[in-house]
């Protein structure tokens, strides 16, 4: 027997307006994009298509459909068990960093691969370069510490010709470092991005994989735990995402004058207060507190900048409609 079919909303308001991931999935479309996800469809208990977003098979399948249909994305994989973001709030945090520098440039969102962006932490996806080019033709330097994920994303490059002039793939080899040995010298960038990994251990990690398989109604095994939704790097480091983005503070105050903006996701609230201490001690000249919507949850993004109003004025934005 079906239920009684629910109301959606024509639009997912809480997602940014220039996001093309505001309506509901149209699985036709996607599927015409990407035939292999209409093995994975299933009907819920309104009769809906949809699919198992506790299958991360399921999920990656979908991740294709999207970046084909929306971002032209011919070839797009990810190794088994790495992390398989969700497209909708990844393109959020673009548009608002968008914004940020639309702000920085006389009211116009600057376009073209002379706005140069530095994503710490590309991951094996590549999903922030993918979007921010498609979007806004900026080109990228995405760095990462884990050798599978910079194969996987190169590989992404090399496969796409829309990417790969635009799209340079570096290597941290300090896991310690975030920029040193990333940003060159004299090397300029107007926007750093960051998901920082969430957890503080790696067993914080395996109880928010079971929160989330518990949201979805899914009980999984232990190995299936273990392996669900990204590697230990892409989900935890010491003393969480606080602290890493107070080391990623700390360590930005050498690069003051390489980068414009400096930004990281943040997912957590109460997390703010210490970061905007750590963003005081080492003399940044101005913050702001963008707030974000993260499917069911409002997350924010937090910029800070070291450039006085005079080291403003020799940056350089291409003024484009």
């Amino acid at each position: 027997m079906l239920h009684k079919k629910k109301v959606h909303p024509t639009e997912k308001s809480i997602l940014h307006i220039r996001n093309r991931h505001r309506q509901r999935y149209d699985f036709i479309k996607l599927i015409e994009s990407c035939p292999e996800l209409n093995s994975h469809i299933i009907l819920n208990i309104y009769n809906d298509q949809t699919i198992d977003f506790s299958d991360p098979v399921a999920v990656k399948i979908l991740n294709k459909a999207l970046l084909k249909n929306f971002y032209n994305i011919d070839y797009w994989d990810i190794p088994e068990n790495y992390l398989c973001p969700p497209i909708p709030g990844r393109a959020d945090y673009i548009h608002y960093v968008a914004d940020l520098l639309c702000n920085s440039n006389s009211g116009i969102i600057p376009v073209g691969n002379f706005i140069r962006c530095l994503d710490i932490g590309v991951g094996a996806n590549c999903v922030y370069p993918i979007i921010g080019h498609k979007e806004y033709g900026w080109s990228f330097v995405g760095t990462d510490i884990d050798a599978i994920s910079i194969d996987a994303a190169s590989k992404i490059i090399e496969s796409n010709t829309s990417l790969k002039d635009y799209v340079e793939i570096r290597k941290q080899n300090n896991s310690k470092d975030i920029y040193n040995g990333i940003i060159k010298p004299e090397e300029r960038f107007h926007l750093s991005i960051c998901n920082p990994p969430f957890h503080a251990s790696f067993n914080d990690a395996q109880q928010g994989t079971r929160r989330k398989l518990n949201n979805l109604g899914k009980q999984k095994n232990s190995k299936f735990l273990l392996n669900f939704g990204g590697q230990d790097g892409e989900l935890w480091c010491d003393g969480g995402e606080e602290q890493f983005i107070k080391n990623m503070i700390n360590q930005s105050k050498t690069f003051s004058t390489s980068c414009y903006w400096f930004t990281s996701l943040v997912s957590k609230e109460s997390h703010l207060k210490n970061i905007k201490l750590e963003l005081d001690k080492v003399g940044v000249t101005e913050v702001k507190t963008i707030p974000m919507g993260q499917g069911n949850k409002i997350s924010r993004i937090v910029a800070w900048t070291f450039l006085t109003p005079d080291q403003k004025k020799e940056w350089e934005f291409i003024k484009t409609d």
